[in-house]
């Protein structure tokens, strides 16, 4: 996909839009720029993807806020949570959504929502092997269960964490010395994953208790029973300069946190956890997995021959047939790519074909509106859209729009221009204007399939899947590098 951009010379101009800092925005602006941006990190609570999409406690709060507010969510994932703070301070972002504890120090730095739940710090600390042939007596014998045994002990924690700020409070209190120790780039859940592995030093960790028993149910020989705080809000941050979004997120709570669906969603992230074990432990999870479909090779393969990002062709994918390769739609379309009988013949493939013909066949079909496309439009990723409405509702329906755009003096190689055109096909005076050709059209659907697919696509790239083996690298620049090209092009819009 990048290759595919580079003749236009846009790399380098799209890398330095997305570094520049945005502007001032609060609920005004946010709503006139029909997206919030949330920073969050991934982690088996607050986001990530589960055959194919997007989950999270925090997220699908905030899917909820963002319909209630009229706009679209927005994810940054921030793989340092120490730059968290800073990166929204810096406009990167509009809320913290991260599992964040507040405290007096981050108060000075932002405003913080009514809580989104309550929780309390623990220690995390492996338990000894053969542990489930103990008695009680000889685990606590081996255990740290107050938080004086942590006197003299080696913990490991984010420098800009609140547990970092506990245990110098605990040092004060307990007139004693705990080392310290920081973990440079590395997550709460990944810090917990490595005391449960026996790395060398990591030997203890604190969590909110909330965190560390999703993380129990499928580390088994972790021991998470040992308080290190009362009990502390975790809330949503936002911006000092931001009062009116944060008005509208108290009063949003306040209400959706009385209802049966906030209780459902909480059910489901935190009660309901040999499920949630199902979903982050899966092969195609995001947090633990390394798959976004069972398609995965074909897709990459299939993918170069359009110089397309493998990611953006797999959220086309889902987005027709949800992976499922014998799906029907009432249009007889079919398989993977959807296709009708006729589109499937006319590439080498029919009903009876498997994924992987189905998948090039639909790539053939793609391939040729792209390079219809490429041939007239100059910006790439309005090839992008322009190629995909076209693949959904037909060239024609489409072209139908087009000429109704350049009649009314839009600028027709823009995609928000031809999309607005392509829902009022939908009304008898556009329908049956002289340059229409192909009449009636439901043109809010492939509006809908455009926008679905290029947020599919953003959630997708934030996966750390492609990028598994760098996600826990020491070297955090070469981090952001990857992370920042892996989906620079979806990111263009939120800057312009």
């Amino acid at each position: 996909m990048l290759a595919s951009c580079s003749g236009r010379g846009g790399d380098k101009d799209l890398l330095s839009k997305t570094k520049k800092t945005a502007p001032h925005r609060d609920l005004k602006e946010i709503k006139e720029s029909g997206k919030l941006v949330a920073l969050t990190d991934f982690s088996s609570s607050s986001y990530f993807i589960y055959k194919g999409i997007p989950m999270g406690f925090e997220y699908d709060l905030l899917e909820r806020f963002c319909a209630h507010i009229g706009v679209e969510l927005s994810i940054e994932v921030v793989e340092d949570m120490d730059e968290i703070t800073g990166l929204l301070n810096e406009n990167q972002g509009d809320v913290i959504a991260a599992n964040y504890t507040v405290t007096n120090q981050r108060k000075k730095d932002v405003l913080f929502t009514k809580p989104v739940l309550q929780t309390k710090q623990v220690l995390v600390q492996r338990l000894p092997e053969k542990w489930w042939t103990k008695t009680q007596d000889e685990l606590d014998n081996r255990l740290i269960k107050t938080p004086v045994g942590l006197i003299g002990k080696t913990v490991y924690v984010r420098r800009h964490s609140s547990f970092y700020t506990r245990l110098i409070n605990l040092m004060d209190e307990l007139g004693g010395i705990i080392n310290i120790k920081f973990a440079e780039g590395l997550g709460t859940e990944k810090l917990i994953e490595m005391v449960s592995e026996g790395n060398i030093d990591y030997d203890y960790t604190v969590a909110d208790e909330n965190v560390a028993i999703l993380n129990k149910a499928y580390m088994s020989n972790i021991d998470i029973s040992t308080s290190l705080s009362f009990t502390q809000n975790v809330a949503w941050a936002c911006r000092i300069s931001s009062p009116e979004l944060l008005k509208a997120f108290n009063e949003w709570l306040v209400r959706f946190k009385k209802t049966e669906e906030f209780a459902v969603i909480h059910l489901k992230y935190f009660k309901a956890r040999t499920k949630h074990k199902e979903r982050v432990m899966s092969e195609y999870s995001s947090f633990k997995g390394n798959k976004i479909s069972p398609y995965d090779a074909v897709i990459k393969k299939e993918a170069e021959r359009l110089n397309w990002d493998w990611k953006l062709l797999t959220a086309l994918i889902y987005q027709e047939s949800r992976f499922v390769p014998g799906a029907k739609a009432w249009t007889v379309a079919s398989g993977l790519m959807q296709l009708i009988p006729e589109t499937a013949e006319r590439f080498g493939a029919d009903s009876l074909s498997g994924p992987s013909e189905n998948i090039h066949a639909g790539l053939s079909f793609l391939l040729s509106l792209n390079e219809y496309w490429d041939d007239r439009l100059q910006d790439s990723l309005e090839v992008i859209k322009f190629s995909l409405a076209s693949y959904n509702v037909g060239l024609g329906h489409f072209l139908d729009a087009v000429r109704l755009a350049e009649k009314f003096n839009s600028d027709a190689s823009q995609w928000k221009n031809v999309a607005r055109f392509l829902e009022l096909k939908a009304q008898p005076e556009y329908y049956k204007d002289p340059v229409v050709r192909h009449g009636y059209c439901r043109g809010s659907e492939p509006v809908e399939y455009v926008r679905s697919i290029i947020s599919l696509w953003e959630h997708y790239s934030n996966s750390p899947v492609a990028l598994r083996k760098t996600i826990f690298s020491s070297n955090l620049a070469s981090q952001k590098s990857l992370v920042l090209l892996s989906f620079l092009w979806v990111l263009r819009e939120r800057n312009t």
